[in-house]
């Protein structure tokens, strides 16, 4: 999934060079959003892991 938040974020950067502001915003937007969702499961995972370790 962290691969999606990365493609978001190359397409971004190419449509920000050839001036695409649009698609550039649009991709910047989804980027922002896979990155926090997958924060949030990182974090969960990481709690919960040591949670049942214990």
């Amino acid at each position: 999934m962290l691969n999606w938040a990365a493609t978001f974020f190359i397409i971004a950067i190419v449509a920000a060079v050839f001036g695409f502001t649009s698609i550039a915003g649009s991709a910047i937007e989804i980027a922002k959003i896979l990155f926090v969702v997958f924060l949030v499961l990182a974090v969960l995972s990481l709690l919960l892991g040591r949670r049942r370790a214990v």
